[in-house]
């Protein structure tokens, strides 16, 4: 995945009004057309056929034979009748929750999320797995055992209306083994499995897979702030710390899968003869406090839960805020300078009271930077949380099945 505009289940009106996606009256452009369609129902809400049209830059005929055939197939329903002005009553047209489903899986270095999503983006079913270490037998199965039970709670006529697996993990699960304490021979088998592929043969459904960090910012870009900033440099705190680049509503991949890997940044300058400076991974990432609560003989786990910011958790917390804030205000810092950034995003699988601490460490470390001859960037937490990853995840598969052509992104007018 090279390239995704915020094309799909972005349902602020407001924000996505903006996006005007554009339909051919050309014969040949039927699925096409069926795509803008329901495209322009995702992002601007129900309508009746008329606005439908004057949006999409189609006929009002095609539109009309458009919805006709969506009604039949099951992903548009026809809301009541809007009375009260001149003429006929005009009928909405609105997206069948029920019209298509997806999966999304994220396999994190601490965590399991299994997600079920429906045509609308409303999330029908989920499920956790915590874990010290991931294990592949424990992870598969639960992954398969929970794809059987999601199916088991759809009626028989939705079962085939679920379009696929969309999997978010890290490229690479048996990297840093040191610092996750994996033991060399679980890293090896990471390192030789194709999950994508295991779990098609585990579930018999579609698979796609995507970079964690990237379907974290593909969450944010379609379904949170990515709807009104075009340009931003995503940040996900995990156990890990990683992230996304967006320029011009668009996620930018790079050549090798690691554009807005701003976990392997230095936060240090190099000097000859010396230690390479550590990375932003090192001193930003939910793993440095796991380990002070570790030494301190508390629960480390706690970092992913709202104990981080309570007692005795609370100090050492307040000491991983302050320390990881500052790295990532200078990563924010040599980001911008390079790139002009509209925005800077910050989300995680902390708690919303612990990002918030993060937050405020970011901007106070901020103040000390000199911005002359560059603009600061407005600094805002995610919309999306811990769900990220796993939504982004799910979001593939209806990408592929429903919007427009993925060469023909919707883009913002001038």
């Amino acid at each position: 995945m090279q390239e995704i505009s915020p094309s799909t289940l972005a349902d602020d009106g407001a924000s996505a009004a903006h996006l005007r996606p554009r339909g051919s009256n050309q014969t040949g452009m039927r699925q096409f057309n069926e795509r803008v369609v329901l495209q322009a129902i995702r992002l601007n809400g129900s309508m009746p056929k008329a606005d439908l049209a004057r949006l999409t830059a189609l006929s009002t005929q095609t539109v009309s034979l458009i919805i006709n055939r969506l009604y039949e197939d099951g992903l548009v329903i026809k809301l009541a009748p809007l009375r009260g002005k001149i003429g006929q009553p005009s009928v909405p047209i609105a997206l069948n929750p029920d019209g298509a489903f997806s999966i999304g899986v994220k396999i994190g270095r601490r965590s399991l999320d299994v997600l079920l999503l429906d045509f609308i983006g409303t999330v029908r079913m989920r499920f956790s797995l915590s874990y010290r270490v991931p294990d592949p037998d424990e992870v598969f199965a639960a992954i398969a055992r929970q794809v059987k039970l999601m199916q088991a709670a759809l009626e028989p006529a939705q079962r085939g209306r679920i379009n696929g697996i969309g999997v978010a993990a890290p490229l690479s699960l048996d990297r840093w083994q040191g610092l996750m304490k994996l033991a060399p021979d679980q890293a090896a088998r990471w390192n030789r499995l194709d999950i994508a592929r295991r779990i098609e043969v585990d579930t018999g459904l579609p698979v796609q897979f995507a970079k964690d960090t990237a379907a974290a910012c593909v969450a944010e870009l379609v379904a949170g702030r990515g709807r009104s900033i075009k340009s931003f440099l995503y940040l996900f705190v995990d156990t890990f710390i990683g992230g996304g680049l967006v320029i011009d509503s668009t996620l930018h991949a790079g050549l090798h899968g690691n554009a807005g890997a701003i976990g392997s940044l230095p936060v240090g300058v190099a000097a000859p003869g010396g230690e390479a400076p550590a990375q932003l991974l090192s001193t930003a990432s939910l793993l440095g406090l796991e380990q002070a609560c570790e030494q301190a003989g508390i629960d480390p786990m706690a970092a992913y839960d709202e104990r981080a910011t309570q007692a005795p958790w609370a100090v050492h917390s307040a000491a991983w805020t302050e320390q990881a804030g500052a790295a990532i205000a200078m990563a924010v810092t040599s980001a911008t300078c390079l790139l002009d950034l509209e925005g800077v995003i910050i989300d995680g699988s902390c708690t919303r009271a612990l990002l918030e601490q993060l937050m405020a460490a970011v901007a106070r470390s901020l103040d000390h930077y000199n911005w002359e001859g560059v603009e600061r960037p407005q600094v805002l937490a995610g919309m999306i949380g811990s769900d990220a990853r796993a939504l982004g995840g799910a979001l593939l598969p209806l990408y592929a099945s429903f919007a427009p052509d993925r060469d023909v992104f919707l883009k913002l007018d001038a």
